[in-house]
């Protein structure tokens, strides 16, 4: 009889009594966050045209990725030392200030400080949650919420970049904001019963490894606001010297992120280095390529943004689907992370020569879109699988550090692309060709290919247990 002695316990379901209230909240607020992203994809070419900001381009869709770095160090500490509540709790507040700020914004400068305070909104929520799985849930039922969290991008990018380019359209792409304002306050409020049952802990003392990660990510953050504005004016008469302070920025970013990533990441060691290294390398092949997608078919092929945001949608849709296939039972047990990560790398590189192709009128719109939906789906396997390694090689108490880690990877590497390829739509703003695109994608290629490389030491089985 179940629950009798020596009979094995039931299995955990994300359904049950006990997770559902945690389950739908962390849900709702996951495809809040995921309706603000598409949202503001399918929205930024109107915005930066109607602003005069098109150099800016690339400080618009770096600067959330800035802030998200010394945010998650930030926020990794907070969540180790107090639990993930307050955390939560400054996201959501910060993300509203955000939002109003992106919407109120009078010029394009003001427009980029409305996305610095949404990256760091997201830093703290993506951290929250992601410590809150570690403490809330079993081990079993990781890959499961992660999978939901895959699948509540569906809807969003299913009708959000419709109903953002639509409303872009018909009624201004301030409005855009303002709802994700309004959409705040019930997704936030799902959540609330699963945060008063867990503590609020006193807040301990910064350790000196956190101390030491937060001041380096501030340098880092720094530096990425510097390789930015400097790539925003590649395209002046300074050219020359805002393509020598990039140069600059950029080795003293490598030098720096020494201090901030964990040992070994740079050279891709095994374990939670690599693990971080691959989530830098996903962001950078995959992210980069997908935030100047929309900007190249309204630039190259003539499309609105209610159609360019077709790319969104595909995003959205296969990356769910890759999420749902690694979250099923059969394939945690015959597909050992290794497989699955290289898979998933796989289907990423092959999947960006559509959109490259698609730039310089070498492939028709429809084939090329299919290639990139493959890019969504092994975006789908990859992004899960080293989220669960993260968490299965964590000790207990680290989770919040390593996610911080984690997350601050996939955060730099995308500032880096989005920054460097922004200089270079900077260089061209006058007369945006399709080759543009293409060599910004082509980068993107070469770090999923090492994606590809680091995935079995990013894909190693955590040490058995000991009894």
């Amino acid at each position: 009889m179940p629950g009798s002695p020596g009979s094995p316990a039931a299995p955990a379901r994300l359904l049950s009594a006990a997770y559902l209230p945690f389950a739908v909240g962390a849900v709702s607020l996951v495809t809040l966050g995921a309706f603000e992203n598409r949202a503001t994809g399918t929205v930024l070419p109107v915005v930066a045209h109607e602003l005069d900001g098109l150099a800016l381009f690339g400080a618009a869709s770096a600067a959330p990725m800035i802030t998200y770095v010394v945010a998650t160090a930030i926020a990794g500490a907070l969540s180790d030392r107090g639990g993930p509540t307050r955390v939560l709790r400054i996201g959501a507040a910060t993300f509203a200030v955000g939002q109003l700020l992106a919407s109120l914004a009078p010029t394009m400068v003001v427009f980029v400080l409305g996305r610095l305070l949404s990256g760091f909104a997201e830093a703290f929520l993506d951290i929250g949650l992601t410590v809150l799985i570690a403490r809330a849930l079993p081990e079993s039922l990781r890959a499961k919420v992660f999978a939901t969290f895959a699948a509540a991008w569906v809807l969003p990018s299913l009708l959000g970049p419709s109903i953002a380019g639509l409303i872009a359209d018909h009624v201004g792409w301030r409005a855009v904001f303002l709802l994700a304002v309004i959409l705040l306050v019930p997704s936030f409020a799902l959540l609330v019963p699963s945060m008063r049952r867990t503590p609020v802990e006193p807040l301990g003392t910064w350790s000196d490894r956190q101390r030491t990660v937060a001041r380096s990510a501030a340098g880092a953050a720094a530096l990425l606001a510097v390789l930015t504005a400097t790539g925003s004016a590649a395209g002046t008469t300074w050219a020359v010297v805002a393509l020598a302070a990039m140069l600059a920025a950029l080795t003293s970013l490598v030098l720096l992120v020494r201090r901030v990533l964990p040992s070994g990441t740079l050279t891709g060691s095994t374990g939670i280095p690599a693990v971080t290294a691959s989530r830098g390398l996903a962001a950078a092949a995959f992210g980069t390529a997908g935030s100047f997608l929309p900007l190249m078919l309204t630039t190259t092929r003539g499309l609105s943004p209610a159609l360019a945001g077709i790319t969104l949608t595909l995003t959205g849709v296969f990356w769910a689907t890759g999420s749902f296939v690694h979250s099923l039972d059969v394939v945690q047990a015959r597909l050992a992370p290794t497989l699955r990560l290289r898979i998933g790398f796989g289907a990423i590189t092959t999947g960006l020569i559509g959109p490259a192709l698609i730039a310089i009128d070498v492939l028709p719109l429809v084939p090329g879109l299919a290639l990139w939906a493959l890019s969504g789906l092994g975006m789908g396997v990859v992004s899960p699988t080293l989220s669960t390694q993260m968490l299965a090689l964590s000790k207990h108490g680290d989770e919040g550090a390593n996610s911080a880690a984690s997350n601050m990877a996939a955060s730099l590497a995308g500032a880096v692309g989005a920054a460097v390829g922004g200089a270079l739509i900077a260089t061209q703003a006058d007369d945006l060709a399709g080759w543009v695109f293409t060599a910004i994608i082509g980068v993107a290629v070469l770090m999923g290919a090492l994606g590809f490389r680091f995935a079995p030491q990013a894909g190693v089985r955590p040490p058995a247990p000991v009894d």
